[in-house]
């Protein structure tokens, strides 16, 4: 695959430059422009050179061009033509080369093992893509083998091996137990590169039967398991014990214990060896060692040092690994193992070769008929890559001859081209260990003048600032730009202008005479064009008025004033800010239209309160301090801030110090807590004072820190609780001496603000930073991973360069070196920037909608190449909207909403849908520059959801067994409508519901009489209306039907009657006398025989209960001669309770419960004593009357 460096494979496939030669043409990423130009393939998408495909999924071969007609493709496989029309299982995508062989349905992958290639073809030439290995991913099986037990002595060391079968790609080796669980490594144990575990020495504990070793192969996702290995370790003395029952005395009975062994290496043998790494890979040194203790592991290199920052440890230190090598990276490599009984050592002899990379890579050629051109192809290598030229796919040598071709080794010299000329042409660069292939197209166009800025579009800008006005322009040849002010003006000339290649007129100081109408003409030997653009030069944004320093006791009120002077046709908008934040939230801060007013003033509102005054172009500011102090405690003593220091001395004057001494003021009753040095630079900013430093209260020296080349005065501020002093007088001058610049310019960036513009910034240093006089900068910039010469400009003291004519969206180094009149500062640290941004070109691919349920739905889309999104990646915008319901069928004015997915995703939700309804939708890829192209319009469609509740019920016409009902047909009916849902049931007077009935009504009808109803009986309905999905939401509605009218006037007549007025009144009189009569018995007591029943009765406390009924005897004391009426029981303290008397008053009719008959006679028996009847239903008291049933409803 091209290299970055190839603007075709790089951000932008459609970018045309021309570097090498200054007669050569940009072609501006206008995109109607773009359209009508013809222009060569490009290859913008291809699959890698080693392609592994998984053997279980279909192959997909890309292969992705542009070009103007679009290009049509072909392949071959194993260098000969590929028809895929004779090969069922081979299909080649809609415009695109991009192949998809069908294994998931009867192909087989091994049958399309090979070498492919395609190529782009259109009238203008060919591209061709690399050369496509394609190879199906293996993970065959472990082969069997029987294992032997290992039986080891205590001590010595153990190799067991892996052997894993060979994998396409390799595989992953790991080692577990039968647990799955990883077997623990250390630098006693550790896994080799080779998969094998080494055991240094072996301890008792390493006895098991379940080492086994997995062999993952991540491509297919499958894992192969070898049979598990077991080891057996003896210890010496297990061993004694054996030997002794099995040999004589005279043998090795007593055989020697674990003893120490000084290190040898297990891998890899001998004293040197040799290992070939390619540039850019990872090399990966080992050495493993047997020894007792465990040997340590230590790495050098002979003659040199291991790289910084590239070099890590692995394994314990057995394993030495350095990143991103290089040819410096070769040589000898040591690596020594060590214990305390001595050393063994191993030299690895390391050769760093390189597969071709690129110098430079041939870049598209835009000529006009008659220009000269050259095409320039450098790689490098180890061994050197040999340079071999196609034309359009074709070696160069057999090629169609060109006259104004000329091939000079890695360049092709183009002179007086012709359109004929126009082709593609391809540059190999190989050696043995690779190739690089570049496609770069001679494109020779023959175009009158175009101007691409809208006509009579409007630049504003504030007076005394600089004014860009846009030209930009396209033409074959090259047109000249000129520019004419008013419609009879004359050219415009001079130093007041600056004239930029792209067409653009600087006014570098604007003033209001700058104002009116500007004219671009652009011309060339096919034609002339011209286009006019409008200046408004503005005044400025002023601050005439400024906030001033306040101090405010606490509690108090505090104003700050901010007024403004603004031009006319601006409209400016005024910020508050304390301590460079937002306003607290606080309601006691009032913001007027020219002030800020601080009510009730605490301590925690001491602080700095900035006015920032915005406009669309430009903004000022203005800041004041308010210091807030306490009320005195009492008149008799008065806080106030410190007087001022006085009579400075400046002693022992160095290069870069100096001793400062004062005398302290008056402290005006508050101790002074320390004191703040401030300094002034009368060479470079005369009259502004900056703070240097602050010692304690009790400090009145102090050694100061010099800048060179700074004319320093100081002054000293005392410090107390109540606040900050007034300034001393400034000290005597001290100019200290010129040096180098210490330090670089800070925050140096590099972002364009064109497609074809690097716009370098930096912050400029203070004044007494320069260190000397003539500060200057040094701008240094190149094209990351080009091997491209640093260029260099020095500037005056700016903070900012443009870099013209730049590549869109490539990343470039930067760094920004200050210098003076003695020299430089030290050498500056690199930055990454990146040229201008420019819109993306194309739009996502394969936009898929799923939809999930009848409000959701969920939409992919392949994500675009990054190359052509010509900038930082951002994410995805969805736009999607409703094009009509289909249910109604009527179609509505379309709102657009907006979904941005940040990122590079693939799908997103689409919450929030209408059911029913048909939508539409787009997807666009967004970068710093703004949105892409959108998708073609996808079409989807919602299914049916249940509805919405209907939109009214109204109940009319109640009569005595019917109601009418009518109601509306759903606001959202979300589907087609299937029938509506009627339910209802009666309530009683206690709110009681009834049995529920339900009818189903069909959804044609609007309107329902229900009959056979009970008279005078409240019902409540439920409606809703039905979809195929299922019922939507329900309305309710409660109504009566109205009482037979006989009934009504009866119980009217029976209230209103005379008689049963009277009969109430006689109740009640009855009630009267009766409670006298009991009242005054009650008082006046009676005399009964209490003698006599006691003489019958021994124990008067204790007396038997009556058989007849159940009741207690007569008795009767000295203090209440009263009788008991029979069955009663009144307690002593001579309440009486309802549960306890039949003779309540609620039984007469004076309670809440009392009962009448229709006649007006009295429900109940006046009787010493009487069964209360048992309650029926509810046990409500009230009689069952039409009326009571009426008031229920009321």
């Amino acid at each position: 695959m091209m290299k970055k460096k190839s603007i075709s494979a790089s951000k932008a496939s459609l970018v045309l430059f021309l570097c090498q030669m200054i007669s050569a043409l940009d072609v501006p990423l206008d995109s109607k422009l773009l359209e009508e130009l013809l222009q060569p393939p490009t290859i913008t998408q291809q699959s890698p050179k080693d392609y592994i495909v998984d053997p279980r999924e279909n192959i997909v071969i890309q292969c992705e061009a542009k070009g103007k007609p679009p290009p049509s493709f072909s392949w071959t496989r194993n260098g000969t033509h590929f028809d895929i029309d004779k090969d069922a299982q081979v299909t080649m995508k809609p415009n695109s080369g991009t192949l998809v062989i069908n294994i998931m349905n009867g192909g087989k992958a091994e049958a399309y093992e090979g070498v492919y290639q395609c190529t782009a073809r259109n009238e203008r030439g060919a591209a061709i893509s690399n050369n496509i290995v394609i190879r199906p991913s293996r993970s065959p099986l472990w082969t069997k083998e029987k294992l032997e037990p290992n039986q080891v002595r205590e001590g010595d060391s153990l190799v067991l091996h892996c052997r894993p079968p060979v994998g396409l790609p390799p595989p992953i080796i790991f080692w577990m137990d039968n647990a799955f669980q990883r077997l623990p490594q250390s630098e006693r144990v550790s896994q080799g590169l080779n998969g094998d575990l080494y055991f240094s020495n072996v301890q008792p504990e390493d006895t098991r039967e379940d080492y086994i070793c997995y062999a993952r192969f991540n491509h297919t996702q499958t894992i192969q398991q070898k049979q598990p290995i077991s080891v057996k370790v003896f210890s010496m003395d297990s061993l004694n014990d054996t030997i002794a029952a099995n040999l004589s005395d005279t043998d090795i009975y007593g055989a020697k214990p674990v003893t120490e062994r000084q290190p040898i290496l297990l891998t890899p043998t001998g004293s040197s060896s040799t290992k070939v790494e390619l540039r850019g890979n990872v090399l990966l040194l080992e050495c493993i060692a047997a020894g007792l203790p465990t040997p340590v592991i230590r790495w050098i290199k002979e003659g040199g040092e291991l790289p910084a920052n590239r070099t890590f440890f692995e394994n314990f230190k057995k394993t030495l690994k350095i990143i991103d090598v290089s040819e410096a990276d070769s040589g000898n490599y040591k690596c020594i193992a060590r214990n305390i009984l001595g050393s063994a050592h191993h030299v690895i002899s390391v050769t760093v070769k390189a597969a071709p990379y690129w110098i430079t890579a041939p870049r598209n050629l835009v000529l006009s008929p008659g220009e000269d051109g050259t095409l320039i192809c450098r790689a490098n290598g180890n061994p050197k890559p040999n340079i071999s030229w196609l034309a359009n796919g074709v070696p160069i040598a057999i090629a169609p001859e060109d006259p104004s071709r000329k091939v000079d080794g890695d360049t092709i010299i183009f002179s007086h081209v012709q359109e004929r000329s126009s082709a593609v042409y391809q540059c190999n660069a190989s050696n043995e260990y690779g190739y690089l292939l570049a496609n770069a197209f001679v494109n020779v166009l023959a175009e009158p003048p175009r101007i691409l800025t809208p006509a009579n579009k409007l630049y504003q800008v504030i007076a005394d600032s600089p004014a860009l006005l846009d030209c930009a322009y396209f033409g074959s040849p090259k047109p000249e730009i000129e520019w004419f002010k008013g419609v009879k003006g004359s050219i415009l000339r001079g130093s007041e202008y600056v004239f930029h290649d792209n067409g653009t007129l600087e006014i570098p100081v604007a003033q209001k005479d700058s104002t009116g109408t500007y004219t671009c003409v652009a011309r060339n030997e096919l034609g002339k064009i011209q286009n006019e653009v409008q200046l408004e030069v503005k005044d400025p944004t002023m601050i005439i008025k400024q906030p001033e320093y306040k101090v405010i006791q606490r509690y108090g009120q505090v104003s700050f004033e901010c007024i403004i002077k603004h031009d006319s046709t601006l409209l400016p908008t005024v910020i508050w800010l304390k301590d460079n934040d937002e306003l607290p939230d606080d309601e006691r801060f009032l913001v007027g239209k020219d002030n800020l007013t601080i009510m009730n003033v605490t301590d925690k509102d001491d602080g700095t309160y900035t006015c920032i005054v915005n406009t669309t172009l430009d903004s000022v500011s203005a800041s004041a301090v308010l210091t807030v102090v306490a009320a005195p405690p009492t008149p008799a003593i008065i806080y106030a801030r410190p007087n001022p220091p006085f009579d400075l001395e400046l002693t022992g004057q160095l290069e870069r110090s100096v001793e400062l001494s004062w005398i302290p003021g008056d402290e005006n009753n508050s101790p002074i807590t320390n004191f703040v040095i401030e300094y002034e630079d009368g060479l470079h900013e005369s009259g502004v004072w900056h703070y240097q430093t602050e010692v304690p209260g009790t400090q009145t020296t102090v050694q100061l820190k010099l800048s060179p080349y700074v004319n320093y005065s100081f002054r000293v501020i005392a410090v107390n609780e109540i606040g900050r002093s007034q300034p001393s007088e400034p000290s005597e001058q001290y100019l200290t001496k010129s040096a180098n610049p210490d330090e670089n310019p800070s925050n140096v960036q590099g972002i364009g603000s064109e497609p074809d513009n690097l716009v370098i910034t930096w912050e400029s240093l203070k004044g007494f930073q320069s260190n000397g006089p003539g500060l200057q900068y040094k701008v240094s910039w190149r094209q990351k991973d080009v091997d491209d010469e640093w260029t260099s400009v020095i500037v005056a003291n700016v903070s900012k360069y443009i870099v013209s004519g730049t590549p869109t969206f490539v990343p470039y180094e930067i760094k920004v070196q200050a210098l003076n009149d003695l020299g430089y500062a030290p050498e500056p640290s690199e930055v990454i920037g990146h040229s201008g941004e420019d819109l993306p070109m194309v739009a996502p691919g394969n936009v898929q909608v799923h939809v999930i349920n009848s409000t959701l739905a969920k939409v992919h889309w392949d994500p675009v190449p990054l190359k052509t999104v010509r900038g930082h990646l951002q994410g995805y915008k969805v736009y999607y909207w409703k094009v009509q319901s289909l249910s109604r069928r009527s179609r509505r004015h379309v709102e657009k909403k907006i979904l941005t997915f940040r990122g590079n995703k693939t799908f997103g939700m689409l919450p929030g849908l209408e059911p029913y309804s048909s939508y539409k939708l787009n997807v666009r890829v967004v970068n710093g520059k703004g949105e892409g192209p959108a998708s073609p319009d996808k079409v989807f469609k919602t299914p049916e959801g249940v509805p919405s509740s209907p939109s009214f019920l109204k109940i009319t016409n109640p009569t005595l067994d019917s109601l009418t009902l009518e109601w509306g047909s759903p606001t959202h009916p979300n589907g087609v409508l299937t029938s509506y849902i009627l339910k209802f049931q009666p309530i009683n007077n206690t709110h009681e519901l009834g049995p529920l009935v339900e009818i189903r009504i069909p959804a044609n009808e609007s309107s329902l009489i229900l009959k056979n109803l009970n008279y005078s009986t409240r019902y409540k309905f439920y409606f809703n209306a039905q979809t195929s999905v299922g019922s939507g939401s329900q309305i309710t509605e409660e109504a009566v039907t109205i009482m037979d009218e006989a009934m009504a006037s009866r119980q009217v007549d029976i209230a209103t009657q005379g008689w049963f007025i009277g009969l109430m009144c006689a109740v009640a009189l009855l009630i009267l006398i009766l409670l006298i009569v009991c009242f005054i018995r009650r008082n006046k007591g009676g005399k009964y025989p209490v003698k006599e029943k006691e003489d019958a009765h021994a124990d008067p406390e204790i007396q038997p209960m009556k058989e007849d009924d159940g009741t207690f005897g007569e008795y009767s004391d000295a203090e209440d001669h009263k009788p008991l009426k029979k069955g009663s029981r009144t307690p002593s303290d001579r309440t009486v309770k309802k549960e306890d008397s039949d003779d309540s008053l609620v039984d007469y009719g004076e309670g809440v419960n009392g009962q009448f008959n229709e006649d007006g006679s009295f429900i109940g028996q006046y009787s010493g004593k009487k069964e209360k009847e048992p309650a029926e239903g509810n046990e409500s008291s009230e009689a069952p009357s039409p009326v009571n049933a009426m008031n229920s409803f009321v």
